[in-house]
């Protein structure tokens, strides 16, 4: 047998006890489902399985980019004072209000 070594994760309770019953409900308990893991990982040179962004969630590089786009449209914005703003929004209030 290889030699053995110890590997010890912290995670939260409550999932470690909803996966536990998951795993033995298949028939192993939970260091058999990480020896699996590990294994796998090994066989597949990465993550064994499918890694995506849910659909309609950006990363954060892609949300600065956003914000920097948004930014140089916004210069050639020309300036507006306080009163010309508070005008704007009651315009914009009345219409809603029709």
């Amino acid at each position: 047998m290889a030699e053995q070594s110890l590997v010890q994760v912290r995670v939260d309770k409550s999932l470690k006890e909803e996966v536990s019953d998951i795993y033995e409900a298949l028939g192993m308990d939970l260091p058999t489902a990480i020896r699996m893991f590990l294994a796998r990982s090994k066989m597949v040179r990465g993550i064994p399985f499918e890694t995506t962004l849910p659909k309609g969630m950006i990363t954060r590089t892609e949300a600065l980019e956003a914000f920097e786009e948004l930014r140089r449209q916004a210069a050639d914005v020309p300036e507006m004072s306080l009163e010309e703003i508070n005008q704007e929004i009651a315009e914009a209030r009345s219409v809603r209000g029709k």
